[in-house]
């Protein structure tokens, strides 16, 4: 599937990037991006250990929700829990968590042991229960004949929301006494907040890409393509140990939010907007920063400062209990109040997303959503103007809500000349 992610980085396609070897050795690379090192002190992976408090909480939330079992296929649920990474494709791999028994997995036949050896280094361990199925038969089978083997013939089987309607259907045919649900409030329930662990590798990961930004920024010239300086942000991130990237839009061209495929030239006077990020062990960050090649004009310094006021708004306005709709709502008053409005008029999106595994992930910063705040939960503050046929202006930095209201991971840009000074 394509994400937001993966379009921003195909517009660097084509870029001619050094190899590994060069890249090590810094071998014909602007010099800020040459004096990158690898920045891996202090990270560790998520261990077995946390993946079963993850399964124990999953299972307080389906007692919760009156639902019986949970199963996930291929995607990054199935790595929260299992540590298991498994492509998509038209044959079922599940793991199937019961609110109450073992859990199991349901596995092609001839994929068994390349399962076993992921699962073996997971919470479930070496002892876990892989029912496999042969490319004549059914894997729904399996996975009905496992429910029953612990008692649940009939019940709530929840289903994680990025399973394919074809093996939600094909099990609710073979186990027509369950009734399907959705496992959003196990799934989301569990990974909308981030304990200390996961928090402290998504600072990392923003940190990085923070890096790798500003060491880009210190290479621009006049006349590089878009696609030059994604080569060169994607090539920082590498140099700091990480695979990374950015997609770049130019002048007229950042005012469209996710950009444009259309060529594009660096000049002097010229506005660009960046937006990407990297992984940690699986975190991600997600950063935007606008600035100028050389001087701005009066309207650009303007409408960046009128973005630096609403994404500070949204920040302070942040807390445990405020229903998230409410930080979209002050992000979005400072840019009506200073003519940019109405609604989406010129702030054509929702403030900030969820994050953490996922680039965008539950909850959302957006009207409507009246789901309170809690102390980890973590998103993109990313207020922005764009003015159609001119320009645009978007800053983003990741927040966590803290007990007593939020901050940032990463320092505010605060100018269009030196948007990696701090304030």
């Amino acid at each position: 599937m394509l994400s937001r992610r993966s379009f921003l980085g195909s517009l660097a396609a084509g870029v001619a990037l050094p190899g590994a070897a060069a890249a090590q050795k810094g071998a014909g690379l602007p010099p800020s991006i040459a004096a990158l090192t690898p920045m891996r002190d202090g990270v560790h992976p998520i261990t077995a250990a946390e993946r079963r408090s993850r399964i124990d909480k999953a299972r307080r939330l389906m007692g919760q929700h009156r639902i019986d079992a949970l199963m996930l296929t291929g995607g990054t649920s199935l790595v929260y829990f299992s540590g298991m990474r498994w492509g998509l494709s038209e044959r079922l791999f599940a793991m199937v968590l019961p609110v109450k028994g073992e859990a199991f997995y349901v596995c092609p036949a001839f994929e068994e042991d390349r399962a076993r050896e992921q699962i073996s280094v997971g919470p479930l361990g070496q002892s876990a229960d892989v029912r496999t199925w042969q490319e004549h038969e059914s894997p729904y089978a399996r996975v009905a004949q496992g429910l029953r083997d612990r008692g649940m013939a009939t019940g709530r089987l929840a289903m994680e929301e990025n399973v394919r309607f074809v093996f939600s259907h094909g099990v609710a045919e073979a186990a027509r006494q369950l009734q399907i649900v959705d496992g959003t409030p196990v799934t989301a329930g569990c990974r909308m907040r981030k304990d200390d662990h996961e928090l402290a590798l998504m600072r990392h990961a923003s940190a990085v890409t923070l890096k790798a930004y500003q060491a880009a920024y210190d290479a621009l010239e006049d006349g590089m393509t878009q696609n030059d300086f994604a080569g060169l942000v994607a090539t920082a991130h590498e140099r700091l140990g990480y695979s990374g990237d950015a997609g770049v839009q130019v002048g007229e061209y950042s005012a469209l939010p996710h950009g444009s495929l259309a060529p594009q030239v660096v000049r002097e006077g010229t506005i660009l907007l960046i937006d990407g990020g990297c992984t940690v062990e699986g975190y991600w960050s997600d950063l935007s920063r606008t600035f100028v090649l050389g001087k701005p004009s009066d309207r650009m310094k303007k409408v960046f400062e009128i973005v630096l006021r609403a994404q500070t708004a949204a920040l302070k306005a942040a807390r445990p209990g405020l229903p998230c709709e409410a930080v979209d709502a002050a992000a979005r008053k400072v840019v009506e109040d200073a003519g940019y409005g109405p609604d989406y008029a010129s702030f054509t999106h929702r403030v900030g997303h969820g994050l953490g595994m996922d680039i965008h992930e539950w909850p959302y910063l957006v009207k409507a959503n009246r789901l309170p705040l809690e102390p980890g939960m973590t998103f993109s503050d990313e207020p922005g103007i764009y003015i159609r046929g001119e320009f645009g202006v978007r800053l983003e930095d990741d927040m966590v809500i803290t007990e007593n209201g939020a901050e940032l991971f990463t320092p505010q840009s605060t100018s269009l000349e030196d948007p990696f000074a701090k304030a």
